[in-house]
């Protein structure tokens, strides 16, 4: 398989035609199980996506593994493809936007975390308008943020905080966390497995992971697909749709124990768990 096309299957798993993929490099298994046997779900539209540009097609198809039952895109972005999308942030995602707003929200997860873990330093993987971070803070915890935009990067740094532009898969800090947080994280990244094997190897052997994301497969997600109003299937930078028992199982196979679930305030029809790290 070239890296600029995809075999896509048909929903009995055979193969039927290759498709171009422009801006996008293919999966050619599950990122998840590996397995080969994939069908086409649905397919979505991008194009309104207030950060979209022509670097990548549209039309976004998403894919179902009949093995783990995982849904995700057909592909990821190439480098340059994600070097144009990620130069440009939306408002509300720069550091700072809305910190008042969003402090209250933050604050009943920082809260919930510090039931588990009481003090030490608290990593955010994406860290958005940066709210986590400053309400982590005032729990006492030492922030630290990471994000692959530049100028996210520069704008926390310039509110005092440390922060690095790096991929959370190059971070070389093995055991320096109490807290990982991954809000609305693991369905940007192309290969989740990678970031979870992260995430253990910079946590302390106490240390507790926060996630959150999407979550597929609930009613209210069904109740949106009915009237043909859900935003998640022409969301330009994710990669994934996990359900709560697929990503339960993820986390447990990358060490995790899943110890608190609820859902988010942050985004619509979003799952936030808590897992403590343990020993694999």
């Amino acid at each position: 398989m070239t890296a600029d096309s995809a075999v896509v299957a048909g929903t009995s798993g055979a193969a039927a035609t290759r498709v171009p993929l422009k801006g996008r490099l293919p999966y050619d298994a599950c990122p998840l199980c590996s397995s080969r046997g994939l069908s086409t779900l649905r397919i979505g539209d991008c194009s309104r996506h207030p950060l979209y540009r022509p670097v990548v097609d549209p039309t976004m198809t998403w894919m179902r593994c009949p093995d783990c039952e995982h849904v995700f895109t057909d592909g990821y972005f190439t480098s340059d493809a994600a070097a144009v999308i990620f130069s440009s942030t939306n408002g509300h995602q720069q550091p700072g936007a809305g910190f008042e707003q969003s402090r209250a929200v933050s604050a009943r997860i920082v809260e919930r975390v510090s039931h588990y873990v009481e003090a030490g330093a608290w990593l955010d993987v994406g860290f958005g308008n940066g709210s986590l971070l400053f309400t982590a803070e005032e729990w006492g915890f030492e922030p630290m943020g990471l994000d692959l935009r530049p100028s996210s990067v520069e704008g926390l740094r310039h509110l005092g905080f440390e922060a690095r532009c790096v991929d959370v898969t190059d971070l070389d800090e093995p055991g320096r966390f109490a807290v990982i947080s991954m809000a609305d994280v693991l369905e940007h990244m192309p290969y989740p497995r990678a970031g979870l094997a992260a995430a253990h190897r910079l946590l302390r052997p106490d240390g507790m992971l926060f996630a959150s994301m999407p979550n597929y497969d609930c009613a209210a997600w069904r109740l949106l697909d009915a009237v043909d109003a859900n935003p998640y299937w022409g969301e330009l930078e994710h990669f994934h749709n996990f359900s709560r028992r697929r990503l339960y199982a993820l986390l447990t196979e990358h060490g995790f124990e899943p110890v608190h679930y609820t859902i988010s305030e942050r985004y619509r029809i979003c799952m936030e768990v808590i897992a403590r790290r343990v020993d694999v």
